[in-house]
């Protein structure tokens, strides 16, 4: 997750200090505060997958509950958020180091490498096996560094090309959900997969890996960051008009588009008895691959959101932002910390420790052999949820620490 810090040594809170030429500028500290809220947030999502009793998908409209399906809703902002503020980040790392090559070369690299951590320790994290057999999974960090490969291209482009390409790919690339994989034949039908339907594919023989997140939309994402990078370099008071305005702008987009039912989503909201669950309705987008309104839906109130920061932060404000200057340490640590707990709560609940424990989470804890329900109810997980995040922030400040007063390079990777 591209971090304001990969280029820039910080000096103190709310300054940062470019490595080659010293010269101290204001941080973004509102940048890093939707980043570390959205971190955050993604954490419940994932104690949720990992320890929810809930036996069914949290946005199965019919039978979920409105917390439940909220407390999923809610996490939705995250991705789009990382990969976004990627672009961001990949537009204000450009401008730092005055070198389109250089920009490229990292962000290749860094690209090459996120994928490398997604198919090995992150898988890790997330399986708790070694069986390569058994699958892997392309999630968002697969897509943000796969979508720096291409950004890596991209760089060399006009920034208004570069911002045009991004709007056209969230704008369009529905257009193409009906065309099927198989479509392409067997020999091409991975590569279609990998871009835009999603699903299984095989890179290596024996490996096979579920690609979660289709490559055509993210890049569309991070392309649109990129093009906002722009903004921020903007007096803030101008630059807290222009952010909120976009915001509003992508939200009634949204809105408006949704209520016509006729583009942007390949699931039609529908009415019910209950209000509630036509609320429900309404708001249950494609996330895989990310809809053209499942997009605005979250970009927009999130960029309210990041122009709402544009201020003097309070304490929790900076609390946040200690998460989102270390986002890929606290991915990676909160995931062998969830799976660890989900095992040892299993094990207290039913006294055994069930095969869908060493493998990708269901969505839901699962049965033990006996066909007994394991897992948490949600007052139970958001006290879990909680509780990492809370245990995880020393850390994360001493991280934060190291990566502001060094600057070892390899420290722009983590």
């Amino acid at each position: 997750m591209t971090h304001d810090a990969d280029s820039v040594l910080l000096t103190e809170p709310g300054t940062a200090k470019n490595a080659d030429t010293d010269i101290v500028r204001p941080r973004l500290d509102n940048v890093d505060m939707l980043r570390g809220l959205a971190i955050v947030l993604m954490s419940l999502d994932h104690v949720r997958e990992f320890l929810s009793a809930a036996q069914y998908s949290p946005t199965d409209v019919a039978n979920t509950t409105a917390a439940l399906f909220f407390t999923r809703w809610v996490t939705d902002f995250c991705a789009p958020v990382f990969v976004f503020l990627a672009g961001t980040g990949a537009y204000l790392y450009g401008r730092r180091v005055h070198s389109t090559a250089h920009a490229s070369r990292f962000l290749l690299t860094r690209g090459l490498w996120l994928v490398v951590l997604e198919l090995t320790v992150i898988r890790l994290a997330w399986f708790f096996n070694f069986d390569y057999a058994s699958g892997s999974v392309g999630q968002v960090i697969w897509t943000i560094g796969w979508s720096m490969v291409v950004m890596s291209g991209l760089v060399f482009l006009p920034i208004s090309a570069i911002t045009t390409i991004g709007i056209l790919l969230i704008a369009f690339h529905n257009v193409f959900d009906p065309v099927s994989a198989d479509s392409f034949g067997e020999n091409w039908a991975w590569l279609w997969r990998f871009l835009h339907a999603g699903g299984g594919v095989t890179p290596f023989s024996g490996v096979p890996v579920h690609v979660a997140y289709p490559l055509i939309p993210w890049v569309g994402v991070m392309a649109a960051g990129y093009g906002f990078g722009p903004l921020l370099k903007l007096p803030q008071g101008k630059r807290r008009v222009e952010t909120l305005a976009l915001g509003i702008v992508l939200t009634l987009t949204f809105f408006g588009l949704r209520a016509t039912n006729m583009y942007g989503d390949p699931g039609q909201w529908s009415s019910h008895p209950e209000f509630v669950r036509t609320m429900l309705s309404f708001l249950a987008l494609q996330k895989y691959p990310p809809s053209l309104l499942f997009l605005l839906m979250t970009l927009g109130p999130a960029l309210i959101v990041l122009a709402a920061a544009d201020r003097p932060l309070g304490k929790f404000g900076h609390f946040l932002v200690i998460y989102g200057r270390v986002p890929l340490f606290y991915y990676i640590l909160h995931l062998f910390v969830i799976h660890a707990l989900t095992i040892g709560i299993v094990y207290l609940q039913c006294q055994e420790t069930p095969a869908w424990l060493f493998s990708f989470p269901p969505g839901h804890a699962g049965l033990d052999s006996a066909g007994n329900n394991c897992g948490v109810d949600l007052p139970v997980l958001y006290g879990i949820w909680l509780g990492v995040v809370v245990a995880l922030y020393p850390l994360c400040r001493w991280f934060a620490g190291v990566k502001r007063r060094r600057r070892d390079a390899w420290l722009s990777y983590l």
